[in-house]
């Protein structure tokens, strides 16, 4: 099994639109962030993404991705749905609608957000979702397990989710006790830090690396990074054994 890091990047991105920063005009790669997602592949489930960002499209050209099983939503907010119309291309090579894992909660505002892929009277062409209701016990897809994990972006509910000793968590500032007892015995977490500054909604890095200490987790990746956190190669420097700043393109074997 194979992990990809579609994009680690916060919702405007890095770098920002129109911003001069030291990060935004580094022409180091690994300071080129698209909005967060990551790619499952080499399953017998097939490939699976979490997360259709405004940069859906680009991501799965870069990744090379030729076809599509399903996809997992964490939650509603715009970078994290906006590119799911481009699933329309999967619906015509696979002649078939893909399946969106998300709870009732999201699956309202998709279809909100996507009202026309779910008229009545459909116009040809557009994204066919197959819309698959999880919520806090554990599922499958195409006999892959996920084991959802119930964190708060402030006031919003948010799910990661754990799938044998891999666990991805993006925007996040509270995880209950009874929810970190879902992660403990991972391999790999991936969590979010998007800034050393406070957040009303986020882990800081300061926040992210104790919850990594506190969980005892042997190798940690911190994604959903801003601009604000600083140069990749500098800030990789300062971080724990165990511990890294993800990277668009990055690949773990599981």
């Amino acid at each position: 099994m194979k992990v990809t890091f579609l994009g680690t990047g916060t919702s405007q991105g890095v770098p920002v639109i129109a911003c001069g920063c030291q990060v935004c005009t580094s022409t180091d790669k690994h300071d080129k962030r698209l909005r967060s997602s990551i790619l499952i592949s080499d399953t017998p489930a097939g490939n699976i993404v979490i997360d259709t960002t405004p940069d859906f499209r680009y991501q799965m050209l870069r990744a090379e991705v030729k076809h599509l099983e399903a996809v997992l939503i964490t939650h509603s907010h715009k970078d994290h749905i906006a590119g799911m119309d481009d699933i329309r291309a999967f619906n015509y090579f696979q002649q078939r609608a893909i399946d969106i894992y998300a709870t009732t909660f999201t699956q309202e505002s998709i279809m909100r957000e996507f009202a026309y892929a779910f008229a009545e009277h459909k116009y040809p062409g557009i994204p066919e979702l197959n819309l698959r209701t999880i919520a806090s016990e554990p599922f499958d897809v195409n006999g892959m397990t996920f084991i959802p994990i119930n964190v708060m972006h402030h006031k919003m509910p948010v799910l990661g989710f754990r799938f044998g000793d891999f666990t991805y968590i993006t925007d996040a500032n509270f995880i209950a006790p009874e929810e970190k007892e879902k992660i403990l015995g991972s391999r790999i977490l991936v969590v979010n830090a998007l800034r050393r500054e406070k957040h009303i909604s986020h882990f800081t890095l300061e926040e992210a690396i104790a919850l990594a200490r506190e969980l005892k987790i042997p190798q940690v990746y911190f994604t959903h990074i801003s601009h604000q956190m600083g140069l990749h190669a500098e800030v990789s420097k300062e971080l724990p054994a165990g511990m890294a700043l993800a990277y668009d393109g990055l690949e773990i074997i599981l």
